[in-house]
């Protein structure tokens, strides 16, 4: 199915500083052209995405956070949230989940995008992360029930600023069971260029690197008959 509509706000949380580039990039862009108030949250620093062993964590650290400003810039982000976890320490516990309902709950988003948390093997070359798979089961369990439910973290809703809200819609990349595509052809090089904004990850740079990533977002474009497109696992709790 191709998703035609626009949401009027989106919430995307992911792991790493350039997950959502790669993962729902176009998606962001295309929403955001669409005048949708779109904002990226980061679960973790970056600081070991480096196997440079003279690396300093918090150098790089710092320079992810600089990255992922440039591509928000060019995404037509509102803006972007870093938890500031430690790379490969990020875990499902209650208090990952309270900052994620807290944000969803100021926010007030209509959907939310994240990692799809059961997709974990990929062919025989690559498994998930397992940042990806805790933001994805952490981001869901805060979105529902937590957020909308005003027995979880009451404590958030004493003082009358924040109250419980419902989400409509979360989309999960990454997936390997999309239920529906959106059409990124008229964003496909604005995806790119922000993922390229993430030259502390990049060890390809040329043409090459882009033309993979186009024959990527084909793959998804078949789907539904357009060039480019990203799939998504859709759950739907409204309408």
């Amino acid at each position: 199915m191709q998703v035609t509509e626009s949401p009027s706000s989106v919430l995307a949380v992911y792991g790493h500083p350039d997950d959502p580039e790669i993962s729902s990039g176009g998606t962001l862009a295309r929403w955001a052209r669409a005048g949708a108030t779109v904002w990226v949250v980061l679960c973790t620093r970056g600081d070991k995405g480096s196997s440079d062993p003279a690396q300093d964590p918090d150098e790089l650290a710092r320079i992810r956070v600089e990255e992922t400003a440039a591509a928000a810039r060019l995404l037509g982000l509102a803006d972007h949230f870093h938890l500031d976890y430690n790379d490969g320490e990020l875990e499902d516990g209650r208090p990952l989940r309270a900052r994620l309902v807290e944000l969803v709950r100021r926010l007030r988003p209509e959907v939310v995008i994240c990692p799809d948390p059961t997709a974990i093997f990929f062919g025989d070359r690559y498994y998930n992360h397992a940042d990806h798979r805790v933001t994805g089961w952490a981001t869901l369990d805060a979105v529902a029930p937590a957020a909308g439910n005003p027995h979880y973290f009451p404590e958030q809703l004493v003082d009358g600023r924040l109250s419980v809200h419902q989400v409509s819609a979360v989309y999960l990349s990454g997936t390997l069971e999309p239920n529906c595509w959106v059409d990124i052809t008229e964003v496909i090089d604005t995806k790119i260029d922000a993922l390229f904004c993430h030259a502390s990850q990049l060890t390809e740079t040329g043409e090459w690197f882009r033309e993979f990533l186009r024959q990527r977002a084909e793959e998804a474009g078949r789907e539904i008959g357009t060039r480019y497109a990203e799939g998504f696992r859709r759950l739907s709790f409204s309408g």
